[in-house]
């Protein structure tokens, strides 16, 4: 029997507004990617999240770990 693969969960924290560029402030999607979501496979949703942790990273959102010790 084959697995049938769980649907990619949406980064939707309803924090919903949208800057000026037209990107939710809450999820870091941008409004065709929040309206196409529903219709997207894994591979675009995938896609889509790592767009979201950029935008996030680029404003300063995440910070990322050196993965230096301070010791």
């Amino acid at each position: 029997m084959s697995a049938v693969e769980r649907p990619v969960a949406s980064p939707c924290v309803s924090i919903c507004a949208l800057d000026e560029d037209d990107i939710c402030t809450g999820c870091q999607r941008s409004v065709d990617e929040i309206t196409r979501w529903s219709r997207m496979d894994n591979a675009e949703r995938r896609v889509v999240l790592g767009l979201c942790h950029e935008r996030a990273v680029a404003g300063g959102l995440v910070f990322m770990a050196s993965g230096k010790s301070g010791a």
